[in-house]
């Protein structure tokens, strides 16, 4: 009787469970790119396995000429044993090496392009196991985080403000997600200090959002600056301040003539 009611509350709490997911709008399943770093990070995988498999084939070819030209023909059944090997070489190539996960400790390694790109193809094997609000929030940071890495490229590594940013990307964002997974599932939807896991991590990853968003528009804010400048010296050296000045030095001739 005990088992019975045991395994009973075990259903109810996995319905609970259910209903919570649905009421957020349910799993987020979504396996495309977040980012353009993480895109790119992967089309260079699957470019690595093309030629793996390419030159698997060319060695199993020459492999049968050279074995055809040595006995005098390969037969039938080496027309088909040379079919067989490049089938399986296509499939073993095509499976074997799995894209890699950037450890934890590797997101803040190397320039701003690959941390951004890395961090952008961590977070997109933990999506699965996020909310659908807070996962719908790393889809949307992709955009953010490929703005953020281009800006970066020009900044300063060691100034403290780049340091504060790479911080935020490679290790804050990260942990938050992390910090999430280590709670049990279970428990995600037991409220905790006036909130639910669930709603913290939501908040705190739309509190993130909010900071990168406000990052790109400083960095981009003193870019803007400059290109007015620069506009401004131009136009007065080669356009229309150019023009007036010239207008200015005729009439002062003419009057001088005068």
């Amino acid at each position: 009787m005990g088992d019975l009611t045991t395994h009973s509350d075990r259903i109810i709490e996995e319905g609970r469970r259910v209903r919570d997911d649905n009421r957020a709008g349910g799993r987020h399943r979504a396996t495309g790119s977040i980012g353009k770093g993480s895109s790119q990070l992967k089309t260079q995988h699957y470019l690595r396995k093309v030629i793996r498999v390419a030159m698997a084939i060319g060695a199993i070819l020459v492999a049968a000429i050279a074995a055809g030209m040595i006995i005098g023909g390969i037969g039938f059944v080496g027309v088909m044993l040379t079919f067989l090997a490049i089938i399986a070489a296509i499939i073993a190539f095509s499976i074997f090496p799995k894209m890699k996960v950037p450890a934890r400790a590797d997101l803040t390694k190397g320039d701003a392009k690959t941390m951004v790109a890395r961090t952008e193809l961590w977070l997109e094997h933990q999506r699965a196991a996020l909310p659908a609000p807070a996962a719908a929030l790393l889809d949307d940071m992709g955009v953010q985080l490929d703005t953020l890495g281009i800006q970066l490229e020009t900044a300063d590594p060691n100034h403290p403000a780049t340091r504060d940013i790479r911080k935020l990307v490679g290790e804050i964002l990260p942990e938050t997600v992390e910090s999430y997974r280590r709670i049990p599932q279970h428990m995600r939807s037991d409220a905790s200090a006036g909130s639910t896991p669930n709603e913290q991590l939501t908040q705190s990853l739309t509190n993130i959002s909010r900071e990168l968003d406000g990052i790109n528009r400083q960095l981009s804010t003193g870019a803007m600056d400059d290109l007015a400048i620069k506009h401004r010296y131009i136009d007065y050296k080669y356009g229309k301040g150019q023009d007036a000045a010239l207008t200015d030095g005729r009439a002062q001739r003419e009057g001088e003539e005068a």
